[in-house]
């Protein structure tokens, strides 16, 4: 994928312009600033503040909800379900992510997910969900999806969120860090053969 870096577990960066980073966790080595940050919630795998701090400069923007906000220095941008954002340039949508029969992210908690465009893709980033009625239509170029089970869906969950979702291309996430690993992620590549949705399994950098 062109311009789209698995970086593990829910982290990805896309190169732009402008430069958009999602949940930065564990990255490696000397990594490049981003122009956007996008946080989805306030768990320590996908907010980082030693990790966001290591791509943001002072004309970063910088995204989450408010108890991920509480844990990173001001100024940042408020993420609430429901709001339209306009980032850089870039519209950013911000959507609800949780647990529908678990209770790891209550909805009431305000996790989110993201859908934004960058170079004239439409990306969802799902963020830690189950399968939600709000993905439903949501028509993304490209949908990140979690597969791994326990905290978020399964493969075969996600399977059912990418057909309501009308997505073109999935990437499955949210394994090989934690929980998870390489089956989960084949296993919706096969559960989708044939479907009409391609799916991408990139390997990590």
């Amino acid at each position: 994928m062109h311009g789209i870096h698995w970086l593990g577990h829910d982290t990805f960066r896309f190169d732009g312009p402008p430069s958009v980073m999602v949940d930065p966790y564990q990255l490696p080595g000397t990594y490049p600033a981003a122009d956007i940050i996008l946080i989805t919630h306030e768990h320590f795998d996908h907010c980082s503040p030693e990790d966001v701090a290591r791509v943001r400069t002072p004309e970063s923007v910088v995204v989450a909800p408010a108890a991920a906000a509480a844990m990173l220095p001001a100024p940042v941008e408020e993420a609430v379900a429901g709001r339209q954002l306009l980032v850089k340039g870039i519209p950013v949508s911000v959507l609800p992510a949780y647990n529908t029969e678990k209770h790891f992210h209550p909805r009431n908690a305000g996790g989110v997910g993201y859908l934004f465009k960058i170079a004239g893709v439409h990306i969802y980033h799902a963020g830690d969900t189950d399968q939600i009625p709000e993905m439903a239509g949501l028509a993304p170029d490209l949908a990140l999806l979690p597969v791994s089970g326990t905290y978020v869906m399964t493969a075969e969950e996600a399977v059912a969120a990418a057909r309501a979702l009308g997505a073109g291309t999935v990437v499955p996430m949210h394994w090989g860090s934690i929980v998870g690993d390489r089956r989960d992620a084949e296993r919706l590549v096969a559960l989708l053969a044939g479907s009409g949705i391609n799916v991408v399994l990139p390997e990590r950098e």
